[in-house]
C-alpha cells in the first residue's frame, strides 16, 4: 500500500509510544488507537493533503485533526520531537525548504 511509506515503522513506534497520553495505564484516557492516529497525522504532514482529504482508514478527519489540536496544546509533540531529534543517531528529521525562511 502506498501509504506505508508515511507511518512509522514498528522500532520508530515503539521509541515514542512511551510518550504519548492515552497509554494503556491511564484509565479513560486511551485512544482506540493512538498508532493508527499519529500515522493518519503523519500521512496529513507528509503528503501535504488538506485534513478533509484524510484518508478512510485513519478515520473522520475532523476527529484527527481536533487530536492533532489537543496534543499539540498539551505539548505531546514537542516531546515527541525532543527525544527524536536527542537521537545521535537520528533519522527521523525531515526538513521541508519550502517553509523554511532566510532573512538577510
Amino acid at each position: 500500500m502506498a501509504t506505508k511509506c508515511y507511518e512509522l515503522s514498528g522500532k520508530q513506534w515503539g521509541r515514542i509510544s512511551s510518550l504519548i497520553a492515552g497509554k494503556a495505564s491511564d484509565p479513560g484516557g486511551t485512544g482506540a488507537d493512538n498508532q493508527l492516529f499519529v500515522n493518519a497525522v503523519l500521512w496529513a504532514i507528509r503528503s501535504g493533503a488538506h485534513w478533509h482529504d484524510l484518508l478512510d482508514r485513519y478515520g473522520k478527519y475532523k476527529t484527527v485533526h481536533k487530536r492533532f489540536a489537543r496534543w499539540a496544546k498539551a505539548g505531546v509533540w514537542e516531546r515527541i520531537f525532543d527525544d527524536l531529534t536527542s537521537d545521535p543517531e537520528n533519522q527521523y528529521l525531515m526538513l521541508d525548504s519550502t517553509v523554511v525562511r532566510a532573512h538577510q
